[in-house]
């Protein structure tokens, strides 16, 4: 058995899971509803607050998708119930990022400033603690892979640089940096 397929997952107060027709699973919480479709070959059962899902043989596709699918659901649950943040920070002078709405907006030391356009289930705020201190872009979401999605794709507009670490990184990632020439190298 898969070891994460077979663990179960507890729902939580005020969580609730329904499997539809052609088994696709609905979660709805306190932060909203999400939606997906599970393999047909895959069961999907709930008893006495806890999901469970099973598979019916041992072959290799089945017993990838068995923890996938728990994994997924998982993840659902999580984030309708308490959802999911992501911060990131911009380190480099002159860097700066400001939250419009569902548009954030970037000067990032190219010619241009970047517009990028959130989708609507992705709250974003851009706060500086303290002058002098790094722009902080704060990502919230009830969708894990949407806003894993969304923080690679503003990660990816500036990727931190292993000289002076310049760039977006995310809050807490460890860099791994180089030493640049030496001086009067012979």
């Amino acid at each position: 058995m898969s070891r994460i397929g077979k663990l179960p997952v507890n729902l939580p107060q005020g969580v609730s899971l329904t499997v539809g027709p052609h088994n696709e699973v609905t979660v709805k919480g306190p932060l909203g509803e999400l939606k997906q479709k599970v393999d047909p070959d895959i069961q999907v059962s709930v008893e006495n607050g806890t999901v469970k899902v099973s598979r019916p043989t041992n072959q290799p596709r089945h017993r990838s998708m068995h923890g996938l699918y728990r994994a997924l659901i998982n993840n659902m649950v999580i984030g309708v119930s308490a959802g999911y943040t992501i911060q990131q920070e911009l380190v480099g002078v002159g860097y700066k990022v400001e939250a419009k709405g569902q548009i954030l907006e970037f000067s990032l030391g190219y010619s241009h400033d970047i517009h990028l356009e959130l989708p609507a289930e992705i709250k974003a705020t851009a706060v500086v603690e303290r002058k002098g201190a790094n722009p902080v872009i704060t990502l919230k979401s009830i969708d894990k892979q949407l806003i894993g999605q969304i923080a690679a794709k503003i990660r990816s507009l500036r990727k931190p640089e292993p000289y002076k670490g310049k760039g977006i990184r995310f809050v807490g990632e460890q860099l791994r940096r180089k030493a640049g020439k030496s001086a009067n190298a012979k």
